[in-house]
């Protein structure tokens, strides 16, 4: 009969060491996971106003020696990813495949003009950036005209101000709440103990001596809960990475090992304060108040 008790009492307790790490893992890959979409919407954010162009048309009398010096000029600018100078040849090339006729025949002239196409750096898109940058290039002599998409990069920068508003937000409700389901599984595991603590701590035993065990087993349970949510993360981050290189997972891995360190010290941090707080409630109860 005892024997029969016995293995009923270790079942349950595996049951609930089980429930509160798979409570924990769970928990924390959704956070890495959102963790990762906040670091990735920022990348791919900066990737969309990185396609923003600005064309610098140039004078017919333009020199070449001025021309290479302003593309050196831009290459060198805090403000500029790449500079790439277009013949009109290879602008009427462009049209013409793109139209399906060559219209250069049809008009009997090339009316388009030499350019430098100037792709801007995420942190410049902005309408105020963009306009003073163009305004500094317009006042080159040989620069007939500078010409960009300037709805396009009005909508690009408030699209993205809101995306990051939106998604932080959902970052801090998320983490909050995972921090209230990891507490809660703990606090459950330790409400099923609370007798032995209330028993120990009626033959004497001090509260930091009663703690300590609870502390110590629940801060094991959180490290095997993250480390399963790590193997979780890893395995979504090298799927994406396969199946969507241009996203660049892994072009910044500090990135990512920072985020996989945070996810691990979360779930040991998040334990070792709930069963704290949970076997420190238990502790102030009075033994009639144990059966509510």
């Amino acid at each position: 009969m005892a024997n029969s008790f016995e293995k009923y009492q270790k079942r349950k307790l595996i049951s609930s060491y089980f429930s509160v790490v798979l409570s924990i893992a769970l928990v924390l890959f959704l956070l890495g996971i959102l963790g990762l979409l906040v670091l990735n919407t920022q990348k791919l954010a900066d990737r969309s106003k990185e396609q923003i162009t600005i064309s610098l048309f140039l004078s017919e009398d333009a020199k070449e020696v001025e021309v290479d010096q302003l593309k050196k000029t831009l290459a060198m600018s805090e403000y500029a990813k790449s500079a790439t100078y277009v013949s009109k040849e290879e602008a009427a090339a462009a049209h013409s495949a793109e139209i399906g006729e060559d219209f250069v025949d049809y008009l009997g002239y090339n009316p388009l003009k030499n350019s430098i196409d100037v792709q801007l750096k995420a942190a410049f898109v902005t309408s105020e950036k963009v306009a003073e940058i163009a305004d500094t290039l317009l006042e080159k002599s040989f620069v007939d005209e500078v010409s960009y998409d300037k709805v396009l990069v009005g909508m690009v920068a408030k699209s993205v101000e809101k995306i990051g508003f939106w998604i932080l937000v959902a970052s801090g409700l998320f983490t909050f709440i995972a921090v209230l389901l990891i507490n809660s599984s703990i606090r459950l595991s330790i409400y099923s103990k609370r007798f032995i603590i209330k028993t120990m701590q009626m033959v004497g035993a001090t509260k930091t001596f009663i703690r300590r065990p609870f502390i110590w087993q629940n801060i094991k349970l959180g490290m095997l809960g993250a480390l399963l949510a790590l193997m979780g993360i890893g395995g979504v981050i090298y799927y994406v990475n396969t199946q969507f290189q241009d996203l660049g997972l892994l072009e910044e891995p500090y990135i990512i090992a920072v985020l996989l360190i945070s996810i691990f010290m979360l779930g040991i941090l998040i334990s070792l304060i709930s069963t704290y707080f949970a076997t420190q409630r238990f502790l102030n109860l009075r033994t009639d108040e144990l059966y509510y």
